[in-house]
This record gives C-alpha cells, sequence and structure tokens, in this order.
C-alpha cells in the first residue's frame, strides 16, 4: 500500500499539473496498522493537532506506526456512542461512525412504515435525491405529527451523537414498539458487503464486526488472567 501510493505520487509530480488535477484520484484510500481511511485521517487532521511531526504529509503519516495508529484509535473511539457492546463500535470502524445505531433506527423504520429497508446505516442521500429511508419515514409523517422539511433536517444529523436525541429518532421507535409489542435494539451491526480491490472473499460488515469482536474478547480474557 505505502508503495503504491508513493509510486503514485511520484507519477503525478511528472504531470504537468498532476498534483492539481489528480492528488485526490490516489487508489490507495486506507492504510496503517489499523486500516485507517487517509481520508478519515486528513479530516481530523484539520480539526484538531496532530501531536507528532508530519513527515511530508498525513496521508505520508497514515503509513507510519505512530500516525495509523493514532488515527485508528482515534476512528475507533473518537466519538460519543451509547452502544451496550464493543462490537458495535467494531463495525462502525468498518461502516462509518454511527452505522449501527443508524441500522438499528433502519429496522425500526421499517418495521413502523411497512415498509423493507435494506440496513446499511444510510439514512440520507447527498446527491439532492431522496434515501428509501427518508421516502419511508416521510410515509410515517402524519401519524409522527412531523413535515417533510423536518424529517430530513433531523435525518441530516445521522452523522452525529445529536440524532439519537431528535423528535424524530424517539417518534419512530415508539411506533415501531407500539406494533410489535417489545423494545427494539438501539444498536444492529450494518447489513454491508465489503467491496475492495484487497478483497477476494465474499465478506461483511458482520463479518468484520464479529472477527474482532472475537479476537477483543480474547485479549481481554488473558488479560484477567494476568498473562
Amino acid at each position: 500500500e505505502r508503495e503504491l501510493s508513493t509510486v503514485f505520487e511520484a507519477m503525478i509530480e511528472e504531470v504537468p499539473m498532476g498534483r492539481r488535477l489528480l492528488a485526490t484520484a490516489n487508489p490507495v484510500r486506507t492504510g496503517g496498522p489499523m486500516q485507517v481511511s487517509i481520508a478519515f485521517a486528513e479530516r481530523m487532521a484539520g480539526d484538531a493537532t496532530y501531536p507528532y511531526p508530519v513527515d511530508g504529509s498525513i496521508r505520508h503519516e497514515v503509513f507510519t506506526r505512530r500516525g495509523g495508529m493514532y488515527f485508528g484509535i482515534a476512528h475507533l473511539l473518537g466519538y460519543r456512542a451509547d452502544y451496550p457492546q464493543p462490537l458495535y463500535r467494531f463495525a462502525d470502524f468498518n461502516a462509518g461512525w454511527y452505522a449501527s445505531r443508524n441500522a438499528a433506527f433502519q429496522n425500526a423504520a421499517g418495521i413502523a412504515s411497512g415498509l423493507p429497508l435494506d440496513l446499511d446505516g444510510d439514512l440520507v442521500r447527498y446527491d439532492g435525491g431522496v434515501s428509501r429511508t427518508e421516502a419511508a419515514v416521510r410515509m410515517l409523517g402524519p401519524e409522527l405529527g412531523m413535515s417533510e422539511a423536518q424529517i430530513h433536517r433531523a435525518l441530516v444529523k445521522a452523522g452525529s451523537y445529536g440524532f439519537q436525541e431528535t423528535a424524530l429518532y424517539t417518534k419512530v421507535f415508539a411506533v415501531a414498539e407500539g406494533m410489535v409489542h417489545r423494545p427494539l435494539p438501539r444498536a444492529r451491526v450494518p447489513q454491508i458487503r465489503l467491496s475492495s480491490p484487497k478483497i477476494t472473499r465474499r465478506l461483511t460488515t458482520q463479518w468484520f464486526a464479529t472477527r474482532v469482536d472475537a479476537r477483543y474478547r480474547r485479549c481481554m480474557a488473558r488479560g484477567r488472567r494476568g498473562n
């Protein structure tokens, strides 16, 4: 990965205006020991002070042990979440912050609306269209006492902790739980098939999260034994 990224950077340096035109086209999107997203690392470095000297660029730092671990740990733990177990943070590491919470919301919205939904954690489209999840929740608008604009304003908070504090979140779960007469989970591992040039098998976010969780549990058990 590091070598491929370096080769690409060297190549665009040889092209007129290459850095300006092709800098975002680097095919290496993740790196380091925790396979953290380089885009995430660059965003985070722009919002906070990176504690180490930068070797050329944040992209380069991701491929170092210190940078890869720093940004990887930040991606795993650097946000507030009320999950009942670490499994859901592991899923979010793969699918994006709050994807497990949002997948649980999609489950509730599907029950309440009667419209089958993909539990992928993606609640809104950012290209001006209406996602299937938003369409399902709009169907509930009269019952929820919310306009389409109010629904959309709540859904665009899906990438933050604040989404679960919205009236929409509370009301959709209330309707769904009233229909099934039992509490519904507030977290679900998203149902996403993983796609990458590095992946040759049929793998999913469920596979990733449960595999990491199993390793985490083994490490914790070893620690309790004092080994």
